[in-house]
């Protein structure tokens, strides 16, 4: 689709591209990214759902909290935090299923979720270089025992900063969040 518009000579120069793998590589990052689009009502039950098991699945482990995790973090409370407003930050990563959602405020990414199911197959690097890329963001937190999270981001071409944020754990124990920057 866009192989034909992207050879022409004059687009070519502009994108400084100088060979038929550069074509083929930009050609296969704008359909992935035609696949990133802003959030709209309909997906909030789905943003939801991703978002309380993906929280499950990574923060249980460190924070041990089941009242929180398995009573308090339910998909329909989720839900009802959503409205247009709120919305307006949301972008979902849609082939025809919701596989992930990336949430932006000014330069920060706020959340980053991928259904666990489609792990390891470029829906959170896509969202991650929408953000970046398209919407301007470059920077976020993450909790420091994210190991998996740190190692994506970093993967990304995302640094530590070396700024960190307590935050609160369980039983009056704190955790740090760590910031990455892009470079």
């Amino acid at each position: 689709m866009y192989a034909d518009y992207l050879t022409s000579a004059k687009v070519m120069k502009k994108l400084m591209i100088k060979n038929e793998n550069q074509i083929k590589w930009l050609c296969f990052i704008m359909n992935d990214y035609l696949n990133v689009r802003k959030a709209q009502k309909e997906d909030i039950s789905r943003i939801s759902e991703i978002y309380i098991f993906n929280n499950r699945q990574v923060y249980y482990p460190i924070f041990k909290n089941d009242m929180f995790s398995f009573k308090q973090l339910q998909v329909f409370s989720y839900a009802l935090k959503f409205n247009e407003e709120t919305l307006d930050n949301v972008y979902v990563y849609d082939d025809g299923i919701i596989k992930g959602f990336v949430i932006i405020e000014g330069k920060e990414i706020c959340k980053l979720h991928v259904e666990s199911f489609f792990s390891n197959n470029g829906v959170g690097g896509t969202l991650l270089e929408y953000a970046v890329l398209i919407k301007g963001a470059s920077y976020l937190w993450t909790l420091e025992k994210n190991n998996n999270a740190i190692a994506f981001y970093k993967k990304h071409g995302f640094i530590i900063t070396g700024e960190k944020k307590k935050i609160y754990g369980v039983n009056n124990n704190y955790e740090y969040c760590i910031k990455l920057k892009k470079v």
